[in-house]
C-alpha cells in the first residue's frame, strides 16, 4: 500500500535517484561510520547509505513508516528509533571507540530550526551532519555579517558549526513537491567553539534582533550600556547583522 504523505510531520520524500547519488558523494559512507539519519520516511536515502554501511540508526517518529522499515530490515542492519528527533538523546546511540556519530537527514521544514538547536547541545560528539533543508534556511545558516538573512540562526550556528552550502535540489525531486527549493548544507563542529556561556550568547542574539532596523545600541538598551558595546569593539549606532560572531561573543562575555 502506498504511504501518504502526512502533512502534520512536514513529508515530503526524495525520489529523484540522481539526487539521491549526488548526497550519498556528498555524505561519503565509510563501512564503521556511526551513522544516524533523521526521518528516513520511506527509505530512500537509508537504502543508498546502507551500500555502504553495515549498520546504521534511523529516528523516525511516523509509526507507519517505522512498521515499513521494520519489515523491510532486520535490526542487525537497521536500529529504528521510534520518536521525536527533537526531544532524542543522540548521545545515547553506541559510537565505536575513538569514533564519532555522523548525522544525516531530509529535515521537515516545519521543526528545521529547533531540532537544528537540539542537536548543537552535541555537537562535541558528533563528526559531522548532512542535512537537506528549504534552500532559505540554509542561506540564513550560512549568511556572513551583512548580509539581509544574517541573523541569530547564523550567529547561534556558526559558534558551533563550519557550514557550507553543498548544491540545490528543486521541488520535483520530492513527492509530493514543496512549493520551495531545497538545500543540502554541511555542518562540521567546531572544535574549539569561541569561549562563552552558551544561553547567555542566546539572549543577546535573540534581544539583538528582535528589532533589526534599529541600531544595536538601541536593541539592546537595558542589557548593555553604549560603553559597554564600544567596550566589545562594536559602532553603537551599527544595525544587528553587521555585527559579527566574534563581536556578539565578546558582549555575551562582558560582566552582567
Amino acid at each position: 500500500m502506498k504511504h501518504v504523505a502526512r502533512k502534520r510531520f512536514g513529508q515530503n520524500f526524495l525520489h529523484d535517484n540522481n539526487v539521491l547519488d549526488h548526497i550519498t558523494e556528498v555524505i561519503a559512507p565509510v563501512a564503521g561510520d556511526a551513522m544516524v539519519e533523521i526521518g528516513p520516511g520511506l527509505g530512500a536515502m537509508t537504502e543508498q547509505l546502507l551500500r555502504s554501511l553495515p549498520h546504521m540508526h534511523v529516528v523516525e517518529l511516523d509509526r507507519d513508516l517505522v512498521a515499513r522499515l521494520e519489515k523491510r530490515y532486520p535490526p542487525n542492519k537497521l536500529s529504528i528509533h521510534a520518536g521525536d528527533a527533537l526531544k532524542f538523546d543522540f548521545g545515547s546511540l553506541p559510537v565505536p571507540e575513538g569514533q564519532k556519530l555522523r548525522v544525516v537527514g531530509n529535515l521537515p521544514y516545519n521543526i528545521s530550526s529547533p531540532l537544528l538547536f537540539h542537536l548543537a547541545t552535541f555537537a562535541p560528539q558528533v563528526q559531522d551532519q548532512h542535512f537537506m533543508l528549504q534552500k532559505e534556511v540554509v542561506e540564513r545558516m550560512v549568511a556572513p555579517p551583512g548580509s539581509k538573512v544574517y541573523g541569530r540562526l547564523s550567529v547561534m550556528l556558526q559558534w558551533r558549526y563550519d557550514m557550507t552550502l553543498m548544491f540545490i535540489v528543486p521541488p520535483e525531486a520530492f513527492d509530493p513537491p514543496p512549493k520551495v527549493e531545497s538545500a543540502i548544507v554541511r555542518m562540521i563542529p567546531v572544535a574549539a567553539p569561541l569561549a562563552c556561556d552558551g544561553a547567555r550568547l542566546e539572549a543577546v542574539v535573540l534581544k539583538a534582533f528582535s528589532q533589526r532596523r534599529k541600531v544595536i545600541r538601541n536593541c539592546l538598551a537595558g542589557m548593555f550600556t553604549e560603553a559597554q558595546i564600544i567596550a566589545a569593539g562594536i559602532d553603537p549606532s551599527t544595525r544587528p547583522e553587521t555585527v559579527s560572531l566574534e563581536q556578539y561573543v565578546a558582549l555575551a562575555n562582558l560582566p552582567h
